[in-house]
């Protein structure tokens, strides 16, 4: 079970702040008592950043596909997007795709559903299963290794570079970037981040769109570029920020759920030895883990373009929204016995890549990559174990995510 019994009643009841390790946690905790005692509560989002949270599955899938909803602020209150200017290079990674809103956002999904084909993504997958196989090898003999980054950080790296075209003699560049896209918009590191790492990606990054523009190759980076519906094309602002957009859902969601889901099972070894057992059990092991302990916690804010009202609370026009999915998913409403992992789950419409227009477009990938990834890890480890005691896996302090520091394995 994911609930604990650490954090109190006395503290739920204070202003939740996700930014707050006693939150992260105790996270079930507080989206339990949430949902039981303030379903649409006003907190803390980041720093003074007050926010509506909303924990109910029926009020969050109904927000996602409201069209009053929003996530570009100044559609919604006609001010400035951010009270303070920010860096050019900043401005690209707000106006991606994901934080745009209708009818820009129909445009640019058209345009990227050109580039990411089914059969495109099927291209990967060997790749992918050589890769895995590599790791594994480069593991071999080793009294343990830390998962993520022997293992579950490297598969979409390695993808995500070669999607986008990178150079080998520009990958410590690439990583540098993705860094920068990931771990360092979190807390104190993200003024020098924004001021600094920013500016160098966008240039990085705009470098690599001029070559394949002058040298189209076999890549997604190329199909973007050559990606043309009704006369449009992407601009070259547009295909920065696609790529920005490619690192932050493509490689911190993937490796993220690797990782949670080798937790899950070592936590759950009746669930691993029946995955074992039944292979075939992989894809509904996958979505299970998306909705018990997914990556995902909740989506980018959203504002409201009128005030609204949900469960007798009226939001008011242009405030910060946001559906916590990690409650979404543990609604007992939805889901018989949330708290218990079960990989035979049927029925698991769970909101793990969240839903309506900014449903995840990676989703798709990320799942290819997980699948391949474990089933090749079991098969060839089928004797994997954590290397310490479970409750010394520490969670980070990271809003919107559940994602583990370090996830030190033995796999033999």
């Amino acid at each position: 079970m994911l609930y604990t019994k650490t954090v109190t009643a006395a503290d739920m009841k204070k202003p939740l702040s996700l930014n707050n390790q006693l939150f992260t946690n105790n996270k079930y905790a507080y989206y339990k008592y949430l949902r039981e005692n303030d379903p649409v509560h006003k907190g803390k989002l980041l720093g003074p950043v007050s926010s509506y949270f909303l924990t109910h599955y029926d009020d969050c899938l109904a927000m996602l596909k409201d069209a009053r909803f929003v996530r570009n602020r100044t559609t919604a209150t006609g001010g400035r997007r951010l009270p303070f200017p920010v860096p050019k290079s900043v401005e690209l990674l707000m106006n991606s795709m994901i934080n745009v809103d209708e009818p820009d956002h129909r445009r640019l999904r058209g345009l990227v559903h050109k580039a990411f084909t089914p059969r495109t993504l099927a291209a990967l997958s060997g790749r992918i299963e050589t890769l895995t196989h590599q790791l594994i090898d480069q593991a071999e003999g080793k009294e343990q290794i830390e998962l993520m980054e022997a293992f579950a950080r490297p598969i979409p790296v390695t993808v995500i570079a070669e999607m986008v075209g990178v150079e080998a003699e520009e990958m410590p560049r690439f990583h540098a970037m993705m860094y920068a896209l990931s771990d360092g918009m979190n807390g104190m590191k993200m003024p020098k981040t924004l001021l600094f790492d920013m500016p160098k990606a966008v240039k990085f990054v705009s470098g690599i769109v001029e070559r394949k523009r002058s040298k189209p190759g076999d890549d997604i980076m190329t199909a973007l570029i050559e990606a043309e519906e009704d006369g449009e094309k992407l601009s070259h602002d547009e295909l920065v920020a696609m790529v920005f957009l490619l690192v932050v859902g493509g490689y911190e969601t993937t490796y993220n759920l690797i990782t949670n889901a080798v937790y899950a099972l070592q936590r759950h070894p009746e669930q691993l030895a029946m995955l074992k057992a039944d292979m075939t059990l992989l894809d509904s092991m996958i979505e299970e883990v998306l909705r018990f302990n997914g990556p995902l916690q909740a989506t980018k804010p959203e504002y409201p373009t009128e005030d609204v009202t949900i469960r007798s609370v009226t939001i008011p026009k242009g405030a910060t929204v946001l559906p916590l999915l990690g409650s979404a998913n543990h609604d007992p409403a939805v889901f018989d016995d949330p708290a218990v992992f079960d990989i035979t789950r049927q029925k698991n419409q769970h909101l793990g890549f969240g839903m309506g227009i900014h449903y995840c477009l990676g989703a798709p990938l990320a799942r290819m990559e997980t699948k391949i990834a474990l089933q090749i890890l079991l098969e060839r480890k089928p004797n994997l174990r954590l290397a310490v005691d479970p409750s010394q896996i520490e969670v980070e302090t990271r809003a919107g995510w559940h994602q583990y520091k370090a996830m030190p394995l033995f796999l033999d």
